[in-house]
């Protein structure tokens, strides 16, 4: 696959359908690597972090979530560059489960969330199949904890491992149980959320004018403003300068 360095971040080059595709045919070979979902926020925070560049840069793919990524991807020449977004990206991967008899993992959120996140499932994608969920407590997992919970994913024999940490916290997840958990994880931050529906996503103007922080931020500026207002204008800068 091709990338495109962002900020040293390698962003691959890929669409919906492309990236799809790679996942159906790489399924088992990936199986305890991990997938990261990149936008602004994260290629910032890995340019400032060379521990989480790594850990960026580890994955088997880190798709460009952020509009402004695909965007500068094909500034650079690479025209085909698209937007591939972590809740669209389940999304898609429930509706082929019908046929293709995937099985999920959910790792993170709240249980009243994963609860609705359940029922929401069941009902929009028939054939889905939802081999465990599992709601992390907010501290640290003691060794022992974290031991048992790898050893109830693995039993559970999913294809994907959904998790939804936010970021940094679950790519840094992933990157520690890689070759550990035994199948693809996808770090997908607020997706269990989006699907569960608990926060609603832009419209779609919004989406192709990459105006999706936008919305996010009116919905919740007192959580978001620093982070978007900081890595967004650093961001701006490192693409004017490159």
């Amino acid at each position: 696959m091709q990338t495109c360095n962002i900020m040293g971040v390698n962003i691959a080059v890929t669409d919906m359908d492309k990236t799809l595709r790679l996942v159906e045919d790489n399924c088992e070979v990936w199986r305890g690597k991990y997938i990261c979902v990149a936008n602004v926020h994260t290629t910032v925070t890995a340019h400032d972090d060379p521990t989480y560049l790594r850990v960026q840069n580890g994955a088997v793919m880190a798709l460009p979530d952020g509009g402004p990524l695909s965007r500068y991807s094909r500034k650079k020449g690479f025209a085909d560059a698209a937007r591939v977004t972590g809740p669209d990206l389940m999304r898609e991967l429930l509706k082929e489960s019908g046929t293709k008899h995937y099985r999920h993992y959910f790792y993170g959120s709240t249980q009243e969330t994963l609860d609705i996140l359940r029922e929401k499932i069941t009902e929009k994608y028939p054939g889905a199949v939802i081999a465990g969920m599992y709601s992390p407590p907010f501290r640290s997992l003691t060794a022992d904890e974290d031991a048992e919970i790898v050893e109830k994913i693995n039993a559970a024999k999913p294809d994907f491992v959904w998790v939804g940490l936010g970021a940094p916290k679950q790519e840094r997840w992933m990157a520690a149980h890689e070759n550990r958990v035994q199948a693809l994880m996808l770090g997908v931050g607020a997706a269990f959320d989006y699907e569960a529906g608990n926060i609603r996503r832009a419209p779609a103007w919004m989406q192709r004018c990459n105006l999706e922080w936008l919305y996010r931020l009116m919905q919740d500026p007192k959580r978001l403003f620093k982070r978007y207002f900081v890595t967004n204008t650093k961001f701006l800068w490192w693409s004017w300068r490159h």
